[in-house]
């Protein structure tokens, strides 16, 4: 099944309480909502973007464990970002601070804010456009460092605000490594984990 987007009409809209209620009662499928009111329902990924992903976030995690300096979120978690947008990237990092600024609700249902680091890995049916303008939105909301993943092509795109989008195109054979830079200080990702699942 292929992702399917759903437009909200104003008149009817839907209230965060309204937009949680709808995402438990269909826990099976990741649900996000635009921040222009669109309702994009994605199906369950495959095997091969499972084993990536969870790959993704132990590496994510097991840093973190080391440094202690955020919470890290799987693909599953939603986020309520500064626009509107109800968001959830595939691995997410909150810094420490920010997340234990958030009231216990707030913590419990969609947090409300932008990760400081996201990453966003293409599955065969997402779009690289749409997945770009994901990552856009990302930047534009607070995040401080995103990576989009893309296996297919394969490259990696690197998010930083205020500036131009770095693009890494590489072989299957010599894929490079991926710095957290000062978000994320000593993490460093190689890209060989998004290639060979």
């Amino acid at each position: 099944m292929e992702t399917v987007t759903l437009h909200i009409p104003p008149a009817v809209g839907l209230t965060d309480e309204q937009f949680y209620q709808l995402c438990i009662a269909n826990d099976k499928w990741r649900i996000e909502l635009t921040a222009e009111g669109e309702l994009i329902i994605m199906p369950p990924t495959g095997g091969e973007s499972g084993i990536r992903n969870s790959g993704l976030t132990a590496k994510l995690y097991n840093w973190n464990e080391q440094v202690n300096l955020g919470k890290v979120f799987d693909s599953s978690t939603e986020f309520r970002l500064p626009n509107g947008a109800f968001r959830s990237p595939d691995a997410a990092w909150v810094k420490l601070e920010r997340w234990e600024a958030l009231t216990a609700e707030q913590r419990r249902r969609f947090p409300p804010l932008c990760p400081d680091f996201v990453i966003e890995l293409r599955s065969e049916t997402d779009s690289l456009k749409a997945l770009r303008a994901k990552m856009q939105e990302y930047r534009d909301n607070g995040a401080r460092l995103g990576w989009l993943l893309d296996p297919y092509t394969p490259l990696v795109e690197i998010y930083r605000p205020g500036v131009a989008v770095e693009t890494i195109n590489f072989s299957f054979e010599q894929p490079p490594q991926v710095s957290g830079e000062d978000v994320l200080p000593g993490f460093v990702l190689d890209l060989s984990l998004i290639i060979n699942p």
